[in-house]
This record gives C-alpha cells, structure tokens and sequence, in this order.
C-alpha cells in the first residue's frame, strides 16, 4: 500500500506583539473613547513595544554601568527620563 504525502507548504509566520491588543483597547477607553478598530489597538501596541524596547535597553545600560546584573526600578526611571 503506497500512501501520497504531498510536501507541506511554507507559511510564513505571522509577526505577534508581545503586547496584547486588548489592553490597548482598555487604554483607549480609559482616554475617552466609546469604539476603538482592531488597527488602532494593534497601532497602538507596536508603538508601546517600540518604546518600550528602548527603556528597557537603557535600563540595561544603567544598571551595567552601575555593576550590576539585575536591572532595578531606579534603572527604569532613569531610562524613562533620558528618553
């Protein structure tokens, strides 16, 4: 009995946020707003993931610079205000 496998297709990978557009919704709300799209929530946490990358990389200087590891609230703060 022969049994045909045809070759699997490659689907590219669809690109996920770390953050979730539900909670961007809520944010929206929180501001004001009665509706909020799909695409403004998505918007929305692609530019929080951007900056937030950025503070968390500054953050990681901080605390290097500091020697240490571990990167603490102050790192945080600090990166938060030279950004």
């Amino acid at each position: 009995m022969f049994i045909y496998k045809p070759e699997k297709l490659f689907v590219m990978p669809r690109k996920r946020s770390i953050i979730a557009a539900a909670p961007m919704v809520d944010i929206f709300k929180q501001a004001g707003a009665q509706r909020v799209s799909d695409s403004a929530a998505r918007a929305l946490s692609e530019i929080l993931m951007e900056r937030g990358l950025e503070v968390a990389k500054d953050s990681l200087k901080y605390a290097m610079h500091a020697g240490r590891k571990t990167i603490k609230r102050e790192d945080v703060l600090l990166a938060r205000k030279a950004a």
